[in-house]
Order: C-alpha cells, then sequence, then structure tokens
C-alpha cells in the first residue's frame, strides 16, 4: 500500500481520500479549509499543515483543486509541490483545468525529474462517494502504470488518453457532450408538457429509441423517471450548474485556441452562463431545464 498525500478535501476530494483509506492506503491530507481537514482526520487521515508537509512523505500525491490557476500555485508557486515532493514521488493533478496548465505543469515536474500525470474525473459527488470515478489520465504510459493501482481505489474506469493534457482534453470534450445533450433533453420534455405527453411515456419511448442518451437515462430532469437523478432532491447534489459552466468555457478556450469549431458547444456556454447569472450556479447542471420551461 502506498502512502498518500491528498491536497483538497472538498466535496469531491474528501470521499476520494476516504476510499483510499478504505483501500488500506496511508492518506495524508491537506485543504486550506479547516472543516474538510478536519473532516478527513476524523475519518481516519493524517492531516498536514501545509501541501508541501503533506507531500514531503508521499508516494503519491494527489490535489483535487478548482482552476488552473491554483493547480500552478500549488506546484510551480513558492514552496510548490514541484520541489517539496521527495524525488521519486508520482505527482496525479485531479482537478479539472486548461489544456495548457496540464501541460506546463507537467513539463515543469519533468524539468525536475518527476513524473507527474493529468487525471480529470466524471462521475461527480455520487461516483466519488461510490468509488465509480471515471479517470482521464494525460502523462506517459509509465507514470500511468504507476498511478493505476492507486486511481483504482476511487473509481471503476481508469483509461490511458495519450500525452500530458489529454486527460484534460477528454475531460472538457466529454463535458461538452454532457451539458449540450441536457439542454437537448431539457427542451424535449418541456416540448412534450406542451404537446400533452405525459414526461414518464416520453422517457419510455426515447430511453429505448434513437434520443436514448446519458442525460436521459441516468440524469433524466424531470422527477420521476430514475429515481436517483438529482431532479428528485430538488435539484441538490449531483453536478452543479457552475461546474458545468467552468467545463463549458474551458472547452471553448481550447477551441479557440486549436481553431475547432464548436457552435452548439458555445450555445450551451451561453445558455448555462444565463441560468449561472440567475443566482442557480449551485443547482445541479440538470436544472437548466427550469429555465427552458420559463420557471
Amino acid at each position: 500500500m502506498a502512502t498518500v498525500a491528498f491536497i483538497g478535501l472538498g466535496n469531491m476530494g474528501l470521499p476520494m481520500a476516504l476510499n483510499l483509506l478504505k483501500a488500506g492506503h496511508r492518506v495524508i491530507g491537506f485543504d486550506v479549509a479547516a472543516a474538510c481537514l478536519d473532516k478527513a482526520r476524523a475519518a481516519g487521515a493524517e492531516a498536514a499543515d501545509s501541501a508541501a508537509q503533506a507531500a514531503a512523505g508521499a508516494d503519491v500525491v494527489i490535489t483535487m483543486l478548482p482552476t488552473g490557476r491554483e493547480v500552478r500555485e500549488i506546484y510551480a508557486g513558492a514552496g510548490g509541490l514541484i520541489g517539496a515532493a521527495r524525488p521519486d514521488a508520482l505527482l496525479v493533478d485531479c482537478s479539472t483545468i486548461d489544456v495548457e496548465t496540464a501541460r506546463a505543469m507537467a513539463a515543469r515536474a519533468r524539468e525536475a525529474g518527476y513524473d507527474m500525470i493529468d487525471a480529470p474525473v466524471s462521475g461527480g459527488t455520487i461516483g466519488a462517494e461510490a468509488a465509480t470515478l471515471t479517470f482521464m489520465v494525460g502523462g506517459e504510459a509509465a507514470a500511468f502504470a504507476r498511478a493505476e493501482p492507486v486511481l483504482s481505489a476511487m473509481g471503476r474506469a481508469v483509461i490511458h488518453a495519450g500525452p500530458s493534457g489529454t486527460g484534460q482534453a477528454a475531460k472538457i470534450c466529454n463535458n461538452m457532450i454532457a451539458g449540450i445533450t441536457m439542454i437537448g433533453v431539457s427542451e424535449a420534455f418541456v416540448l412534450a408538457q406542451a404537446l400533452g405527453l405525459d414526461a414518464q411515456k416520453l422517457f419510455d419511448i426515447a430511453s429505448k429509441s434513437s434520443g436514448q442518451c446519458w442525460a436521459l437515462t441516468t440524469y433524466c430532469p424531470v422527477p420521476g423517471p430514475v429515481p436517483g437523478s438529482p431532479a428528485n432532491r430538488a435539484y441538490e447534489g449531483g453536478f452543479a450548474a457552475g461546474l458545468m459552466l467552468k467545463d463549458l468555457r474551458l472547452a471553448q478556450m481550447a477551441a479557440m485556441q486549436s481553431g475547432a469549431a464548436t457552435p452548439m458547444g458555445a450555445e450551451a456556454a451561453a445558455m448555462y452562463a444565463l441560468f449561472c447569472n440567475s443566482g442557480r450556479s449551485g443547482m445541479d447542471f440538470s436544472a437548466i431545464i427550469k429555465m427552458i420551461a420559463g420557471e
């Protein structure tokens, strides 16, 4: 079993760290929020006073941070993990950030003699708690092989996407699909209601027809057809609309930098911006159906 430093013990990071503990790994945690660190300590993790202290004795260092700015600071800033971690430590960034930052940090780590991978996840807080996340990994094959046993304790699919940055590329492409299809599914249910078609009947038909997709059959935006979807909990929990907007904007940034045409992605980003600006960024992203319905 490995000694793992886990930096960032928020809604995603904490349950991921707890699954590492359950698998028998030693976990040394750090978070700027004392309450998060207290929860990790109560569950059996060791608490460090800083990210550098957590990393100093770890075989693997995992970060789960909000944006690329925090990732750059914690890895390459003063007293950063590149340098503070053991020379043979594996660096794993599970944050969802821009591809450019992921590649820049991997290059900095490589220059300093470290193996580093970008390994963003899909599955939300539900997947983090149940250890059913999907990890999309960018980095060298040898680094991926080192990381796979540890990542497998937190997810059911660990997929090597290619060289550094491709994990982030896979994540933003995947979430662009999710954002676009959720809007399409929501529009279909709103239209069905206007035409007098029962929501359950639409689900029964579309889920067995060409309209079948994850946004419909796993994450249905109307209450009833999929009992586990956030729609049945007043759109609480799950994957916040603000986070979807962040990922859609990352996809648009990447599209502009690469010259790729993503008109539907751009429209999805604009719609989620409107929804979040209405004060509902904390609701699950499937709640976009409320704005489409005029609520």
